[in-house]
């Protein structure tokens, strides 16, 4: 089974009013040798999972990982290759805030052995930056790509979202051509949603209603297909072989560490699947033994909603055979519902994927499986 490793920087200028992620604004100088210290312990204790294993896959995220230097990052990535626990030519890909870009830092982090940068630039228009409460403007944006660029980092993604505030297709549809015109291998290209504990939860915005997201993932979608990137997943377009390596391994239900504050990963063991989780709060993590980690059995009556849950995110879906190989269940634990969802046209009958029909009700599709 593929192996991932997450590693979570919970520090960021400021907080986003939409964002739900484990971040904290940075107050001053950051702890940044003590963190890193904290995360190679906590990367220790997982040697007995690494036994025999490699990680095929590692993702900075954050937080904001490019406030922390190239030096730091390297840390992390020498004790892997110290060990011999990273797998030959492994995606390592860093987030990037474009007010956060350094070029030294990113210097050092290529040579370090990042191979892939995501750029969080969530949309070109400026009025939506300031809402959105971006640090960035678009020269900030500019400025950054041109350093990736200049650095000739491999691989590179761009961040964007739609059916922000007042947005219309026209405009989601002008966000698009500003980021194709960058030429990135892969754009994550997803809806902007309110969710709890967030600013806008309890500020909320007036966003499109349902005819005008429609609309404009509509005219999303044939725009990003005219010029060649393919729907690998529900908010993932990429060109070919630009997918990510990293995330498809989530969507594939593979395992993966999860090291950080707060950082949760997925592990198979002897006795099933389980979770991990680390504590939450930075001050917390730097004090606790071994980043106080928790695990947690997933039911087994759980697990086929939490397989599909992935799985059906990726539009070639997933063969048949994968979910036995990921969850130990045989295909019975998948019935009723996905005889019924084939009746209805909703999944093939030759694989794990929705049809079009399906992928307009991925929800309801997905629902079946909720006990």
């Amino acid at each position: 089974m593929p192996l991932g490793l997450y590693v979570h920087f919970p520090w960021c200028v400021r907080k986003c009013p939409y964002c739900d992620f484990n971040s904290h604004e940075a107050n001053g100088e950051l702890p940044a040798r003590e963190y890193v210290d904290a995360l190679l312990r906590d990367l220790e204790q997982e040697a007995p999972t690494l036994a025999g294993r490699q990680i095929e896959s590692v993702f900075f995220g954050g937080g904001t990982p490019s406030l922390i230097s190239g030096r730091e990052v390297g840390r992390v990535i020498d004790e892997l290759v110290a060990r011999d626990w990273l797998a030959p030519n492994a995606e390592i890909t860093l987030e990037a805030n474009p007010g956060a870009v350094e070029r030294q830092y990113f210097a050092d982090y290529v040579s370090a052995g990042v191979n892939r940068v995501s750029l969080g630039v969530q949309t070109f228009d400026e009025t939506a930056l300031k809402v959105l409460g971006r640090i960035h403007d678009t020269d900030d944006i500019q400025r950054a790509w041109e350093l990736l660029v200049q650095l000739a980092v491999p691989r590179l993604n761009i961040d964007l979202m739609h059916g922000l505030p007042g947005q219309t297709p026209e405009l989601a549809v002008a966000d698009l051509d500003q980021a194709l015109r960058m030429n990135p291998g892969h754009i994550s290209w997803y809806q902007l949603t309110i969710e709890p504990n967030t600013r806008f939860y309890n500020q909320p915005p007036t966003l499109p209603d349902e005819d005008k997201l429609e609309a404009i993932e509509q005219a999303g979608r044939e725009r990003l297909q005219a010029d060649g990137y393919d729907q690998y997943e529900i908010s993932a377009w990429a060109r070919p072989g630009h997918a990510s390596q990293h995330n498809r391994n989530y969507w594939t239900f593979g395992d993966y560490i999860g090291i950080g504050a707060g950082a949760h990963g997925k592990l198979t063991t002897e006795s099933g699947s389980v979770r991990t989780q680390r504590t939450r709060m930075p001050e917390a993590y730097l004090r606790a033994i071994l980043g106080g980690r928790q695990v947690n059995q997933i039911d087994t009556d759980a697990l086929p909603f939490e397989y599909m849950l992935n799985a059906l995110r990726l539009r070639e879906g997933v063969p048949e055979t994968l979910f036995t190989a990921r969850t130990g269940l045989t295909p019975d634990a998948l019935e009723p519902q996905l005889t019924q969802l084939r009746n209805k046209g909703l999944i093939h009958s030759d694989r794990h994927a929705l049809t079009d029909l399906g992928w307009r009700f991925y929800n309801d599709a997905v629902g079946a499986w909720v006990n």
